[in-house]
Parts: C-alpha cells; structure tokens; sequence
C-alpha cells in the first residue's frame, strides 16, 4: 500500500498549500541524489515519493480527489508504487508547480540559478538633471536648453556591436539560444552560456568605434520648456532622451528636476505671492497711497487710516497661474509699521505731546488694555 500522502511530507490534513510547498521543498533538498552519494538509491526513492505526494496535493481537483476516494483515484496510485509519476513529461522537468515551488532549487545545488532563454532587449537607464531656475522664469514660464551626457547607439554599427560590413554570429556553444543544457543526476539543468554571456550572439570583428559595445558617451543637447507656474523640486519627464538601451531596446527617459532660487521680495506660497511692505507710523496713521511690487510691475494701493502693523492686503489675481485649472492666484500684501529709532529733540517733544493727548482717548488699545490690567491686579488689592 502506497504511504498516505499528508505523512509523506509531514504535514497536516488541513495544511494549505504553502505549508504543503514548504514541506516538499525541504524533503527535495533533504532527499536530492546528488546530495546522498552514499545511498543513492534511497534518496532518489524518497525524492519521488515526495515529488508524486506533491504532485497531487499542490493540485486543488487531485487534492479533493485524493481527500475522497485515497490513491486509488489515480493511476499508478494503488499498487504500492509511482508509476503514474513522470519525471520527464510530467514530474520535476515539466510541470510549473514544481518549478514554482523549487524557484532556487538549482542555485542550492549549483551555485547558481536558473535563467530562461537569450538576453532579451534591455532599456536604457533613466537620467537625472537638475535645472537652476531664477524666480520669475519658474513663475512665468521659461524655455532653456541643456547639454546631458549620455549613451547613444553606435551610429557606425548601428549599435549592434559589429564592425561595417559584419554581423554577430549564433553562439556555436549554445546555437544562439544563450543557455547550455547538460544532465545532472535525474535532472536536466540549463545554465548561462558562458561562451557568450547569454547573448545568444558572438561578434567576431568588433566595430572599432564602441569596441564591440554597441553604444558610445556623447553630449546632447535639449531644449527645455518650463510651464509657467512650477515649484521648487518639480520634475519634468522628457521621453527617450535616458540612455540607450541594450540589444535594440528602447531608450530610457530624462527627469529634469528643477530647483528655483529664493526671490529677495516674494515669498511663494502655492498659488499665492507673499511680500511685506513697510510703511511709516504716519502714514499708518493718516492713511496713503503707496507703491507695491507685483509679478506685473509696480501697483500703487491704497493703504487705510489707522492701518495696524501686520495686516494683509490682497490684491487678486496678481499671484501664480495654477498648472492645473490655469487661475492666478492672489498677491498677498503684509504691511509693517515701521517705528523710528533715531529722533531729534523736536520730534521726541511732539511725540510726547502726541502720546499725552492720545492716551485720553477712550478708544485706543493702550487705553483699553490699560483698564483691562488695572481692574483685574485692583481687584485683587
């Protein structure tokens, strides 16, 4: 009678299938002929009894039939043996389960891993430049050019690596399929060419300008249009302008990062221009028209009597267009009161004067939050 299934690889009835995977995986590593030279014919035994019991539980119909009617339900099953197992057609060699379950299973045993089939086309590796921009041209929009070093195709051997006049040839070790296949105990492996590094290909007569490369360093340059309205760390995404891909793959791209110098005045803030203004306590006071600097040119305003240090002025739509709905913001305005520090004698005289009469006032802050103070520290006098 052939061993229950579930007990062949240690696990539970209700096991999922990654326990199920992980047990086989390590009962193939345990059992490998090749790592059992003393007892070669046991090993090779367990290893198919593990293979056949993973075969049909890694399988959701094969499992359900197995779970209700035991090996019976398959052929071979029955008579004690695996002779429904085929390691050729449809065990180890040909059927992706195992292959998904036994990924790296050759790099265990070999030292190196499995690899499909030639090198296929390569893309070219992204690039990266960092574009300075002053204020106004990230503001305003701006068009620059740069020069990007780079790889390109070799324009001699139209980056096949070949000298004019010349083609690369199918490897003979590998008949251009870039992996050799050789026996190895009950398995077939395939591993890279080493004659042609998986290429498939093998160029006799090098071009003499890429050495057999295919590509060469140039400089390129590329015009650059900068959308008004960009920030600071904005990036723009100039296709096939990267490097040149390998074995006729195409070309990565160019990320131009752009990076926008401070403004001595402005101050962005999304959408909208942030300045301060300074103005004197007189006209603070008396009210004046004064000039403001906008993204535009200078605009005169208005500034109202009584104006407090701090306060904000929009002035709409004299901010940023917006990328996407393509609106200008507003230019906030923050006005400062500037305080003298230097005074003659005739100003500090009316000052005084005009600090005694204005404390009479009932409606000043000084007069307001004075009574504030004296009511609440009187009180507790």
């Amino acid at each position: 009678m052939a061993r229950d299934f579930y007990d062949v690889l240690g696990v539970a009835r209700t096991a999922s299938i990654d326990e199920i995977k992980k047990a086989y995986r390590a009962l193939a590593l345990k059992y490998h002929p090749d790592r059992s030279p003393d007892d070669k014919e046991d090993a090779e035994r367990k290893f198919k009894e593990a293979s056949e019991a993973y075969r049909i539980l890694a399988d959701g119909e094969k499992r359900r039939q197995y779970d209700q009617f035991g090996p019976a339900a398959f052929n071979g099953g029955g008579g004690g043996g695996f002779g429904g197992f085929d390691f050729a057609a449809g065990g180890f060699g040909g059927a992706s389960m195992f292959e998904d379950v036994l990924g790296d299973l050759f790099g265990d045993f070999f030292g190196s891993g499995r690899r499909r089939g030639r090198t296929r086309a390569t893309r070219g590796d992204d690039l990266r430049y960092d574009l300075e921009l002053d204020f106004e041209e990230a503001i305003n929009g701006s068009e620059k050019r740069i020069t990007v070093p780079r790889t390109v195709a070799c324009a001699p051997c139209n980056g096949i690596g070949a000298k004019a006049g010349t083609s690369p040839e199918a490897c003979p070790a590998c008949q251009g399929q870039g992996q050799v296949r050789f026996q190895q105990g009950l398995f077939q492996i395939s591993k890279t060419c080493g004659q042609c590094n998986g290429e498939g290909r093998i160029v006799r007569t090098p071009c003499p300008t890429c050495r057999g490369v295919g590509t060469v360093r140039d400089k390129r340059e590329i015009k650059v249009r900068v959308p008004a309205g960009v920030e600071d760390g904005s990036r723009l995404k100039l296709r096939g302008e990267g490097e040149a891909g390998m074995n006729g793959g195409p070309t990565g791209d160019l990320y131009v990062v752009l990076q926008v110098a401070p403004h001595p005045i402005f101050h962005r803030d999304g959408s909208q221009i942030l300045c301060e203004i300074p103005i004197s306590m007189v006209q603070a006071a008396l009210g004046a028209e004064i000039e403001v600097p906008t993204l535009d040119g200078v605009l005169k305003i208005d500034v109202a009597a009584g104006t407090q240090t701090g306060k904000l002025i929009p002035l709409r739509g004299k901010g940023v267009k917006d990328l996407r709905s393509g609106r200008r913001g507003d230019q906030i305005v923050r006005v400062l009161v500037e305080t003298p520090s230097h005074l003659s004698k005739q100003q500090k005289k009316l000052l005084k004067e005009f600090d005694e009469a204005g404390s009479q006032a009932s409606d000043s802050m000084v007069a307001a939050f004075t009574k504030k103070v004296r009511d609440l520290f009187g009180s507790r006098g």
